[in-house]
């Protein structure tokens, strides 16, 4: 069973799908399942990937890593989330940006993700 907001990859082809809608059936791509990517939380490795929420006039500003994730061609942060409960907030990056995206907002409970080619999906809340 699908989960809603979880994210799903193919281990073939390389796609990745966010999911917005549950449901019975399984996610396939390239005639395999998708495998769901699992949410981590803590950093134990010398790069930083757990998203930082810090709460900024008119919303949030959200830095991966305490230290800056490196932003390079064979490793960088695809993209960063913030969910708020009502509204699913992304940015897309790429190699080269700065790991940090600002997001408008006035929710009081927000969660950040943030998705590592590399290292995988990742989350905090505040």
């Amino acid at each position: 069973m699908a989960k809603q907001l979880g994210v799903y990859k193919c281990e073939v082809c390389g796609n990745i799908v966010e999911v917005y809608n549950e449901g019975a059936g399984e996610l396939v791509c390239c005639e395999k399942p998708m495998v769901f990517m699992e949410e981590k939380k803590a950093d134990a490795s010398t790069e930083k990937h757990v998203p930082v929420i810090e709460k900024v006039e008119g919303g949030y500003k959200v830095t991966v890593g305490s230290t800056l994730h490196p932003m390079q061609d064979a490793h960088y942060i695809q993209w960063i989330e913030l969910l708020t409960g009502t509204e699913v907030l992304t940015a897309f990056l790429k190699p080269g940006d700065e790991p940090v995206a600002y997001f408008c907002t006035d929710a009081e409970k927000v969660t950040a993700r943030e998705y590592c080619n590399l290292h995988g999906h990742w989350s905090s809340e505040a």
